[in-house]
């Protein structure tokens, strides 16, 4: 699997900084941690990211609020144009101490963007630059969250075979690998299973699956998928599936559209997916 290095900050600047890069789908960047907040955005494609036990699944209309020194790593579901933030503790005290998911309005957009541009050309206007950074603190406070996470065991915690199924599913998320085949590699029980899915993750392992599916059934029709290829890739019939993507998200999948979750956010559709 290719993996990137993340950037490291060895500046005087005081009041924020940018990136913009450009990855392709699979590029792999490692568990690493920032001395500055970070707002993990991408204008294109879409971004799997683990922080603190969950994984969060990230289209263009989301972002990711990362606290300084929270460890976090990312997978490129996608090819990914990656437009990033990263804001010094000074100016942004007020704001959550924990990692979040935020939907990202037009506003929001193009300020991030606007940002990254000045700052790739190197001819920046200190003052415009201090104004955008404050404009970006205060979207991010109104911003809306999203609920739409998943649960992941604690690495260094958790019992080494429930975080080895948790880690065939994601690679594999198809109905066709039953629970007990699934337990019967990982070395444990049904049952025993059963109990670690419960106690660290807080749901049952069909739930925790069908979360996964949800998340990868967007990222791919971000990328303009058929509904009856994810259906099949899953082991649905499509009708299953469409009802399944329903009934848990509030909208049926053919409204996921490629154009609109790649660069048109649709605020009515990421309400419901959020619920």
């Amino acid at each position: 699997m290719p993996k990137a290095t993340p950037p490291s900050f060895h500046d005087n600047i005081t009041e924020g900084k940018s990136i913009a890069r450009q990855y392709p789908r699979g590029m792999h960047i490692d568990p690493h941690a920032h001395e500055w907040a970070q707002v993990l955005y991408a204008v294109e494609g879409v971004m799997w990211v683990e922080a603190e036990r969950e994984a969060l699944i990230v289209p263009p209309q989301r972002a990711v609020w990362l606290p300084a020194g929270t460890v976090h790593s990312i997978q490129m579901l996608s090819a990914v144009d990656m437009r990033n933030l990263y804001l010094h503790e000074c100016k942004i005290t007020h704001l959550s101490k924990q990692s979040d998911v935020f939907e990202v309005s037009k506003l929001l957009r193009e300020l991030i963007s606007t940002i990254t541009d000045i700052d790739a050309k190197g001819d920046i206007d200190e003052e415009y630059v201090q104004a955008a950074f404050g404009l970006v603190v205060l979207e991010l406070e109104r911003a809306p969250r999203s609920s739409f996470r998943i649960p992941l065991p604690a690495a260094s915690e958790s019992d080494r075979r429930l975080e080895m199924l948790c880690r065939a599913v994601i690679a594999n998320p198809s109905i066709a690998i039953s629970f007990e085949q699934h337990a019967a590699s990982a070395g444990a029980s049904v049952r025993t299973l059963s109990r670690l899915f419960i106690r660290e993750l807080g749901v049952g392992f069909a739930e925790w699956r069908r979360q996964v599916q949800l998340a990868v059934a967007v990222s791919k029709l971000a990328e303009g998928v058929s509904v009856s290829n994810i259906a099949r890739e899953f082991g649905y019939l499509t009708s299953s599936f469409s009802d399944m993507f329903r009934r848990e998200l509030g909208t049926s999948p053919t409204k996921f559209q490629a154009a609109k979750t790649l660069s048109d956010p649709d605020k009515e559709l990421l309400a419901a997916a959020s619920q």
